[in-house]
């Protein structure tokens, strides 16, 4: 991947401080920002004093906070909570819309980040509520179009595509190094002897660091490192020997019993249509 130039990251950073400016001083209840950001770009770490849904329409986002990882594939959204410090990573190309409520109600005052999939209907409220967001005149129409989107919200399905991560550095190390290299078989052993602890030990320890079992972890953390692949186009058999497994069936079983459907389908179904230039 290559880097991206001083000047273009320069433009970048720039657009997301117009951006937080925007949102502090406007009056409106709600907001929605339409955003086309190149892959390896990072947004810093911040916060927001509204609550955030982070749609995406395509390619693959990765939230960080000090204590969770979260991705986004294409047809989802993250819900942030206010006040939650966190950065966002785009792990390919990224088209994807915020909503940001300020309303402490429904699903916006959730007080933990959950990841939901978009319905069509959410992703058609979407469009017409970024138009809306800009407009100087609040007519009766972007009036109700903002109700319905924030209504539509809470019907959303909640996805299990958030990773939780360690404090502890040592166990932090190995999660990562296993999220840049999965591996399905890795052993709780092998984990247990570098940390230089019991295997008993260690599977109490990484529950109390992360609130999963050890199996449960790595299960979410391969589809984390095989999803932006996925959405990328890779194949699914190249993307199964890469993570380790004997083949694209049992990848394909996995991921089938995480998410619902097999990869293909599953991306395929939620690959939103590009969104409308930026107002």
């Amino acid at each position: 991947m290559e880097k991206l130039s001083p000047k273009l990251l320069s433009m970048l950073d720039a657009n997301h401080l117009r951006n937080l400016s925007w949102m502090e001083q406007s009056n409106a209840d709600v907001l929605v920002h339409s955003s086309d950001v190149p892959q390896g770009y990072v947004v810093p770490v911040h916060s927001h004093r509204r609550t955030q849904f982070l749609c995406v329409f395509s390619g693959v986002v990765l939230v960080h906070s000090d204590r969770r990882r979260w991705m986004i594939p294409p047809g989802h959204a993250l819900l942030i909570p206010r006040g939650l410090e966190h950065s966002v990573e785009m792990c390919s190309d990224v088209t994807m819309r915020s909503l940001y409520i300020y309303s402490p109600e429904g699903r916006a005052s959730a007080p933990t980040p959950m990841v939901l999939e978009v319905t069509d209907l959410a992703t058609q409220l979407l469009a017409e509520a970024a138009r809306a967001s800009r407009d100087e005149i609040q007519d009766r129409r972007n009036e109700l179009i903002m109700t319905l989107l924030v209504e539509e919200l809470g019907r959303l399905e909640e996805r299990p595509l958030g990773l939780p991560f360690p404090a502890n550095a040592r166990l932090a190390t190995l999660c990562r190094d296993y999220l840049d290299r999965p591996v399905p078989g890795a052993k709780i052993d092998d984990w247990a002897a570098r940390l230089n602890m019991s295997r008993r030990s260690f599977t109490r320890f990484f529950r109390e660091e992360t609130g999963v079992s050890f199996a449960t972890w790595r299960q979410q953390a391969c589809i984390f490192a095989c999803l932006p692949r996925l959405a990328d186009g890779d194949a699914v058999t190249n993307v199964a020997l890469d993570a380790g497994y004997e083949n694209a069936s049992a990848f394909t079983t996995m991921f089938k019993r995480m998410l619902g459907t097999p990869p293909r389908v599953y991306l395929r179904a939620r690959q939103a249509p590009a969104a409308p230039p930026q107002l």
